[in-house]
C-alpha cells in the first residue's frame, strides 16, 4: 500500500504544481498589464518597472490561494483520467486497492493541500497584502474608501465612540482622524481631531490633535462649545489596525482571527456583521474544498477511455473547477443580501460539491 500511495501522490503533486504554476503566471500577466498602466500613471511619483514587479510579486499568496483548489481538482483529474487510460488504474484494482482505500488514501493527501491552503489564506496572503499596500502608499497614495473614508464605532463604558479615518497605511500609521463622544443618551460631547495617528496595543497616539467639548443645553454657559489644541494626545482604544484595515480593505483579504475579533467588535457595538461572519465560514470551509475536489476526481479513475478522450474529462474538470469557484461566489453575494445563514451560506458549495463527488463515487464505483 506504500508504494501505490508514494506513486498516487507523487502524480497527483507534480500535477498539482504544474497546474497551479501555469494559472499562476497566467494571473501575473494580468497584474502585469494592470501595474504597467499604473506606471504610466504615477510616473511622476516615482513609480517604475521594479516597484511595479515588486508590488506583484506580493500577491503571489493571494493567487496561490485562490487557485489551489481549482488546480487541487485538474491536475488530480488529469492523473486519475491517465492512470485509467493506460490501465494502471486497473492493475492497481486487481492487486487488491478497494475503493475506499483509494478514497481513503486522497483524502490523506488532501489534509496536505487543506493545511497549505489554510496556510497561504490566513497568513502568507493577509501578510503580503498589507506589505504590498504599504509598499505602494508612497506611489499612489494610502488606503482610503469614498469620499469620506472609514467609519467605525466602539463602546466604553456609558460613553460611545464614532471614529472616521479618512486614510490609513495598512499598518498603523493614519491620517485625519475624527473621534466623535456620545453620552448614553446619544447626545454628541466633543469632537477630536487629529492631523496624524499612530495604532499602538491599547491605544491610539494622536498628533496635531484639535479638541472640541460640545456643551449640552442644560449648562448655563452661554458658549456652545470650548476647544483645545494638544500636541499629541493618548486615546485608549480597543479598535486595533486590523480593525481599521477591514473598514477599507475587503474581507477577502483578511485572516480568519481577523474576521472572528472584527465580528466581535461589531456585535459588541450593535453593528451588522453579516458581510463578515460570511467570509469568516467561508474562510473556515475553502480550504476544505481541497478534499471536495480529490473526491470528484477519483471516479474518473474508474471510467474507460478510449484515444483522445482524457482531454474531454479534463476539459470537464476545468468547467468544474471554475462552477466550484463561481458557486463560492454566487453564495456570499446571494447570502448578504438576502440576511441568509451565515455558516449554510458558506458550506452550501462545499456540500453541493460534496454530495455531486460521492453520488458520482457511488454510481461508478460501487454500483457499476
Amino acid at each position: 500500500m506504500k508504494t501505490v500511495r508514494r506513486l498516487l501522490y507523487g502524480e497527483i503533486i507534480r500535477a498539482v504544481v504544474f497546474v497551479a504554476l501555469g494559472f499562476l503566471a497566467l494571473f501575473l500577466f494580468f497584474d502585469l498589464v494592470d501595474e504597467l498602466q499604473a506606471i504610466a500613471r504615477h510616473a511622476a511619483q516615482g513609480y517604475q518597472l521594479q516597484h511595479a514587479l515588486l508590488f506583484i510579486a506580493l500577491k503571489t499568496p493571494d493567487h496561490i490561494y485562490e487557485l489551489l483548489p481549482i488546480s487541487v481538482l485538474i491536475g488530480s483529474i488529469f492523473v486519475m483520467a491517465r492512470l485509467a487510460q493506460s490501465s494502471e488504474f486497473t492493475i492497481l484494482r486487481t492487486g487488491g486497492l478497494e475503493p475506499w482505500m483509494a478514497l481513503s488514501s486522497l483524502l490523506k493527501l488532501g489534509l496536505v493541500f487543506v493545511a497549505i491552503t489554510f496556510f497561504f489564506g490566513d497568513y502568507a496572503a493577509p501578510w503580503a497584502e498589507r506589505q504590498a499596500q504599504q509598499f505602494k502608499a508612497p506611489f499612489m497614495g494610502q488606503l482610503t474608501t469614498g469620499q469620506t473614508g472609514a467609519w467605525l464605532r466602539e463602546k466604553q463604558g456609558d460613553q460611545q465612540y464614532a471614529v472616521n479615518v479618512r486614510r490609513f497605511d495598512g499598518i498603523r500609521q493614519m491620517q485625519d482622524v475624527r473621534i466623535h463622544t456620545f453620552n448614553e443618551k446619544g447626545q454628541l460631547l466633543s469632537i477630536t481631531t487629529a492631523r496624524q495617528a499612530q495604532i499602538q496595543p491599547g491605544q491610539w497616539q494622536l498628533s496635531e490633535v484639535e479638541e472640541k467639548s460640545i456643551l449640552l443645553p442644560s449648562t448655563a454657559d452661554p458658549k456652545p462649545f470650548s476647544a483645545t489644541k494638544l500636541a499629541n494626545k493618548v486615546w485608549t482604544t480597543d479598535i486595533s489596525s486590523d480593525m481599521v484595515a477591514a473598514a477599507l480593505l475587503s474581507p477577502d483579504r483578511m485572516s480568519t482571527w481577523e474576521l472572528f475579533s472584527y465580528m466581535r467588535h461589531l456585535s459588541a457595538n450593535n453593528q451588522n456583521a453579516q458581510r463578515y461572519e460570511i467570509e469568516f465560514w467561508r474562510k473556515v470551509f475553502y480550504p476544505l474544498s481541497c478534499l471536495v475536489m480529490l473526491a470528484l476526481a477519483l471516479p474518473f479513475a474508474y471510467l474507460h477511455f478510449r484515444s483522445g478522450q482524457i482531454a474531454g474529462h479534463v476539459f470537464a474538470g476545468v468547467l468544474a473547477g471554475i462552477s466550484f469557484s463561481l458557486l463560492n461566489s454566487v453564495f456570499s453575494h446571494v447570502g448578504n443580501l438576502n440576511n441568509w445563514q451565515p455558516l449554510l451560506t458558506s458550506a452550501a458549495p462545499a456540500l453541493i460539491y460534496s454530495a455531486v463527488s460521492l453520488a458520482a463515487f457511488w454510481w461508478m464505483v460501487l454500483r457499476r
